[in-house]
């Protein structure tokens, strides 16, 4: 074994995608979860995401921890479900700090999640760590979703760098064949013919494939000098007509009929959701990833697609 990785919050889209690549490398993985599974690549160890429990023992000379805690945000942001989104990443956050500084081995690297969300909504200019603009935007309806990425970092900010190597993931919408992941609902409305641009269409979707985001974390772990903001995404964001044209071709999906803003609204209301995940323009480009060497397998929007496609949906 190269090495024993805890992923807390490990169970959704994003973290059995990274556990399966992990275990596939080489690793023991180690997944805290609220509920007891059996998995035939990684370990499950039952946590509350809040307390200190058994579950702080597996910190003990691991390799690395990447958090990936978090309530779903595909929801309506009412204040309980707000409070929850909130909660959930800061309280998860500080206790594993927590459970961190009482360990006489440390794990030697820390990485925790963030979201491309945190940057301005805008089509001039692309967001990168060092020149992207952090603010939220009116016609983005995006406050909320930036005081989260905001709170989330600033409580990780408070980790003492003395005790591990820190890395912030500041990671774009995620495309991959696991059940759940954003690709599976957007398929969805384009085999029902609803797969045209969304709104204008103009707004920019910072995206990377499944493997690519593994990797990413995988050279991070690896990578003693990487440390710090990293944006997660590849080189090449798209416009969301460009996105929607691409996945219908791929598809063989011939017609695709426009959401206008007013439908985007009455659907997000009746399948409980927010408009914010499709009209804002997440214009974001990974400046540091490119500069210290990372290759991306799937730097391309088509190519990614058709390499999903090939694979097919896991149920």
């Amino acid at each position: 074994m190269k090495g024993k990785i805890i992923i807390p919050g490990g169970s959704g889209f994003l973290g059995r995608s990274l556990a399966k690549w992990l275990h596939n490398e080489g690793y023991q993985v180690i997944i805290l979860s609220r509920k007891s599974r059996s998995l035939d690549y990684a370990e499950n160890v039952l946590w509350d995401g809040e307390t200190l429990g058994d579950w702080a023992k597996e910190l003990e000379g691991a390799t690395a921890i990447v958090n990936l805690t978090g309530r779903w945000v595909n929801c309506r942001y009412h204040k309980r479900n707000r409070d929850q989104i909130m909660n959930s990443r800061i309280r998860s956050t500080r206790i594993i700090s927590e459970a961190l500084s009482q360990c006489k081995n440390p794990p030697s690297v820390w990485l925790n999640s963030s979201t491309a969300t945190i940057y301005l909504h805008r089509y001039d200019k692309p967001n990168d760590e060092e020149n992207g603009i952090i603010a939220s935007h009116p016609d983005a309806k995006d406050v909320f979703s930036v005081q989260v990425a905001e709170a989330w970092e600033k409580e990780f900010e408070k980790v003492d760098p003395s005790l591990t190597r820190k890395i912030i993931m500041r990671t774009s919408f995620v495309y991959g064949v696991e059940h759940g992941g954003v690709y599976e609902t957007i398929r969805k409305l384009v085999k029902l013919r609803f797969g045209g641009k969304m709104g204008d269409g103009k707004q920019y979707v910072s995206w990377i494939h499944s493997d690519d985001f593994c990797r990413c974390v995988q050279w991070f772990i690896e990578n003693e000098k990487a440390r710090g903001v990293y944006n997660i995404c590849t080189p090449n964001p798209l416009p969301n007509k460009e996105i929607m044209r691409i996945i219908r071709k791929v598809m063989n999906v011939s017609t695709g009929f426009n959401l206008s803003h007013w439908m985007l609204e009455v659907g997000a209301f009746i399948i409980r959701t927010q408009t914010e995940l499709i009209i804002k323009s997440r214009y974001v480009t990974p400046a540091r990833l490119l500069a210290e060497g990372f290759s991306f397998a799937h730097p391309t929007f088509e190519e990614a697609i058709r390499d999903i496609e090939s694979r097919g949906i896991i149920r």
